[in-house]
């Protein structure tokens, strides 16, 4: 039997021709391979390809079984964003209530908005994260929304419907029964997609990557028509296949519905197709349950992932950015650097001497002209491998001149900088097997320090193409189960049999068809034990698979040739009005807030931005993160409402703020977006009961985190004030964790109200003790689907400032505009420090994530993160790390045990011992040393560089027993913990104050 394989890359197209028969020979049963120019309509460039391997090895086309393309063709109409071939998108959501304050494409680009929003329209449904429905899907509802979009005139309409929790919908009651109601209202030939089709668990970014697959339907459809009359005009009468960004085959006619699906395909071939040619294939790697790492070496850039034991590339984060755009359809986790075969080198005299960088310049597809062994000018990285005698490439004496210490320099950064990226992607600190493909692969060494094994496979120029010939066909289930009363085994049992046989439905050979990955991941803050379980099997292409060269959604697309697009006019113009936009960017360097006469401050995005960021770093790990809320505040402004912050001494004492904060589960906050009413319907319930008439303001329980910014959101819609204060001055996990609360003071956990935001709320009017308000409001946010606003009872002015920590909003800002001024000015290593001018206390340590343990017990989060600190040559850019406030050696590490919020952090030495330097109640952060970022909890993984941070926390939490007792050591059962402040407190300086003077 054989395959063709294509894969289309921005320069060439490379084609091979494999015998799967033939698989066990040396050459892994290659029969011919062809690399050709990449055509601008890229089927010519198939063509090209297809016919030259055929002719090479001397095949009839009548042989050969099957055809596998992959092409970045879709993704880049995104990311140019090319308007003849982006088209306008209605998007329905179905959501009930929710939803509401974060709207689809709230986060596009403005052009790329511009350019893809047709219609906006909200209707009944949606689920729970436990299956329930929110509301039944109301069909006269959906009707009218197909009323609004006729009406609207939109050509050749795309519609996106977007369920809250569809993809636990496997019976098609809310999405699919949509589609047939708008396909019967406005015709058949309508396309409509599905988000539980394109993407997983994560509301807003499975939208993102439905409406932007819906975009380019036309694109792909009329592209997909070409591959296939490229393959017919070559007698070819085999099926026709598309490989996907996990590694694995989708029919044309698939790849026509979800063309997103084919995105990134180009990585994930060349590291399947690595792994096939030097024979590391699926059963070796899973007999030897070892990861693999391929680096992929082209002529600008390495490209470097990790295949799994299952022979399936390692998935990236819960979302990626496609075009600036969060998205969260599968796709490879590759991480790229600027090295390659062309990467230009440069020497100079430094006061340590000589000095040579490698890239991140590079000659790219012109080396053949400008590499010095070609007759060129520019020294490259292959000149130097030529020069150092281990590559024969075009003409070694015109690189006799360079000099033996440059060529010395020159090829130790370029395998600092191979093992800098593959130490990134490790997962331990175990040497790994490393398999080098790519034209530029001459360019590494023999030898890499974390290494163990170098394979340089045959055939390497085009593993791509026989990654993509020889792709498998696979059923992924993605699913949340509740495992209370239930054996774990049996319902995992039950997902395999699904995957199963959803991969053979979708053409994999029963016979060679298996479970190649299971993942349970256990939800937090929820008391039913709600499991998100994932199971992927995948088998062989079955020969007997057919696949119509035609298909309904192909013969529907216009008919239009590539040549017929017409020139790229409206991009320059596109470019021009992104030119303009980058001009009327904030200078952030004289940026001033704006105070009003009032002395009040008025926010603006710019501000939210940094306050949101500011929330992040006081979250110390836990709390939720501030994104989607920032989106929804954000968006709040843009419509026009204002957002106003008032000084807490230039408020009456008596004027009385309502308490803002949700409760429940990170993992439902990112699916059912709220819809608005859930703490003003709370509060109003709780002022009613405490006969509460009017109110100034509102204030948060916890600056860290999300919550930080939700009493903005709450003040915009109900047209009141913020006060610049907080009730906690970090994130803890328990609802008790307030100050208020530690001090037990009249109202200060009791009475509360809490909603849903549906028509369920109630209020707790007294409880037994503290940890009852945590316990009993626990149980019924998870019975309103684990996501709930509360409102603890109001308190005046003056409580607000004597149990709670006074300008925290303004002390977030300023924490945010210090990582933007200095991001700005290229300086993350001065983030730190930039920010503990702010607050007194410690860098702790710079260094690299080397291990993550976690568990969830009792609805949180438990676990611990050990870092070690960074060697000098790691440093990415040659110089020191920051300086530290502990004195450690090379052999410590770092250990910060965490319950959702990071804990405390010792210091632990080669020989076992064990210094505890800082706790709770004071702020540990770690910050992405990448990016000045703070990291959540749930983000902590091996390999990343890390910055570790300790603030000083409010005395009323370090400097008396009630605050110690409710947010110190003890609180969470560190009895032998001792607590010792890492520094004294800093008062925040308000910024109106400041700005208001």
């Amino acid at each position: 039997m054989l395959r063709i394989g294509v894969d289309v890359g921005g320069t060439n197209t490379d084609g091979v021709l494999i015998d799967v028969t033939r698989l066990r020979e040396p050459n892994r049963g290659v029969l011919a391979h062809y690399k050709s120019a990449t055509t601008p309509d890229v089927s010519t460039g198939i063509e090209i390809a297809v016919r030259e391997v055929l002719k090479l090895a001397a095949v009839p086309p009548s042989e050969v079984s099957s055809v596998s393309i992959g092409t970045t063709a879709f993704i880049n109409a995104v990311l140019e964003r090319d308007a003849r071939r982006l088209a306008k998108v209605a998007v329905i959501r179905l959501c009930g209530p929710y939803t509401r304050q974060c709207p689809p494409f709230i986060d596009f680009p403005k052009r790329l908005r511009a350019l893809t929003e047709g219609h906006v329209g909200y209707v009944d449904g949606g689920f729970e994260i436990d299956g329930r429905e929110i509301l039944p899907l109301n069909e006269q509802q959906v009707i009218a929304q197909c009323v609004i979009i006729k009406e609207k005139g939109l050509k050749n309409v795309r519609v996106v419907l977007s369920g809250i929790y569809s993809p636990l919908d496997n019976e098609g009651k809310h999405e699919a029964a949509a589609k047939v109601i708008i396909e019967r209202e406005l015709g058949p030939s309508i396309n409509v997609v599905c988000s539980r089709d394109v993407g997983q668990v994560g509301l807003l970014e499975r939208e993102n990557a439905s409406i932007l697959n819906a975009s380019i339907l036309t694109f792909a459809q009329r592209t997909i028509r070409g591959f296939q009359k490229a393959i017919k005009a070559l007698d070819l009468t085999c099926p026709l296949f598309l490989t996907q960004n996990d590694g694995t085959l989708t029919t044309a006619a698939s790849a026509a519905r979800l063309p997103i699906r084919t995105f990134a395909s180009g990585p994930t071939n060349s590291m399947r197709g690595a792994a096939f040619l030097s024979g590391l294939d699926e059963q070796k790697a899973a007999e030897q349950r070892k990861s693999t790492i391929v680096v992929d070496v082209g002529g600008t850039t390495s490209d470097v992932g990790v295949l799994l034991p299952s022979g399936f590339p390692r998935q990236a984060a819960s979302f990626i950015e496609v075009g600036g755009v969060r998205t969260n359809f599968a796709m490879a986790d590759v991480q790229s650097i600027a090295l390659g075969g062309g990467s230009i080198v440069r020497a100079s005299q430094s006061d340590k001497g000589l000095r040579v960088t490698v890239g991140p310049e590079s000659v790219g597809h012109n080396i053949t002209r400008d590499a010095k062994v070609f007759g060129g000018s520019s020294l490259t990285s292959s000149d130097l491998v030529v020069a150092s005698g281990r590559a024969e490439l075009g003409d070694k004496t015109k690189v006799s001149d360079v000099s033996a210490d440059v060529i010395s320099h020159g090829m130790h950064r370029i395998k600092k900088l191979l093992e800098g990226i593959i130490d990134k992607m490790k997962t331990s600190p175990e040497d790994i097997t490393v398999l080098l493909v790519g034209g530029g692969s001459i360019i590494a060494p023999d030898e890499l320090a974390g290494v163990k094994e170098i394979i340089r496979p045959p055939f390497f120029s085009v593993a791509n193409a026989v990654g993509a010939a020889m792709a498998k066909v696979a059923g992924e289930i993605d699913t949340i189960e509740f495992l209370a009363g239930r054996d774990i085994h049996t319902v995992v049992e039950s997902i395999k049999e699904q995957a199963i046989k959803k991969a053979i439905e979708s053409g994999a050979d029963p016979a060679t068809t298996k479970i190649v990955e299971v993942i349970n991941l256990p939800v937090q803050y929820v008391t039913n034990e709600a499991t998100r379980i994932i199971v992927k099997a995948a088998g062989d292409l079955s020969p007997q698979t057919v696949a119509s060269l035609e298909d309904a959604a192909l013969a529907s697309a216009e008919e239009v040739d590539e040549g017929a697009e017409g020139e790229k006019t409206l991009a320059d113009a596109a470019a021009a009005e992104d030119a303009a936009e980058a001009e009327a960017q904030v200078d952030i360097d004289a940026y001033k807030p704006t105070i009003l006469p009032n002395r009040t401050w008025k926010l603006s995005e710019v501000d939210l931005e940094w306050i949101a960021e500011g929330c992040g770093v006081l979250g110390t790990g836990g709390g939720g993160s501030p994104y989607p809320p920032f989106l929804m505040a954000r968006q709040a402004l843009r419509d026009g409402k204002d957002i106003i912050v008032v000084d807490p001494d230039y408020v009456d004492e008596k004027d009385v703020f309502i308490r803002c904060s949700f409760m429940g589960s990170p993992s439902v906050s990112s699916e059912r977006l709220q819809g608005g009413d859930e703490i003003p319907a709370s509060a109003r319930a709780l002022m009613k009961y405490l006969g509460v008439d009017d109110f100034t303001g509102a204030i948060s329980e916890e600056i860290g985190g999300g919550n930080g910014i939700q009493p903005m959101i709450v003040a915009a819609a109900m047209g009141k004030t913020v006060l610049d204060c907080d009730l906690m001055g970090r994130a803890y996990p328990n609802m008790y964790q307030t100050i208020p609360g530690a001090y037990n003071i009249p109202m200060g956990l009791w009475p509360a109200g809490i909603s849903d935001g549906v028509g369920n709320t109630l209020v707790m009017p007294t409880a037994r003790n503290a940890k009852a308000v945590e316990d009993i409001l626990r149980v019924i946010t998870t019975e309103m689907g684990s996501k709930a606003g509360v409102s603890m009872a109001p308190l005046d002015r003056k409580t607000c400032v004597d149990y709670g920590v006074p300008h925290s909003v303004s002390q977030a800002w300023r924490i945010g505009r210090a990582i933007a001024l200095r991001r700005k000015h290229n300086d993350l290593k001065g983030i730190p420090k930039a920010i503990l001018e702010l607050q007194n206390g410690a860098c702790l340590f710079v260094g690299k994530v080397v291990d993550v343990q976690r568990e969830v017990r009792k609805g949180f989060t438990w676990g611990y993160v050990t870092i070690v600190p960074l060697q000098e040559e790691e440093e990415e850019d040659g110089g020191s790390a920051s300086s530290f406030t502990l004195p450690v050696s090379p052999d410590d590490k770092l250990v910060i045990p965490f319950q959702n919020e990071n804990l405390y952090a010792y210091i632990e030495s080669a020989s076992g011992e064990k210094k505890i330097h800082t706790t709770v109640p004071d702020l540990i952060t770690v910050l992405d040393s990448q990016n000045g970022a703070a990291l959540g909890t749930p983000d902590y993984r091996y390999g990343l560089r890390v910055t570790v941070i300790a603030l000083a926390g409010h005395p009323s939490w370090t400097a008396t027993r009630e605050g110690l007792e409710c947010g110190g050591p003890s609180a969470f059962g560190l009895n032998d913990v001792p607590f010792t402040p890492v520094a004294a407190y800093k008062d925040p300086v308000s910024v109106i104050k400041e700005y208001g003077a």
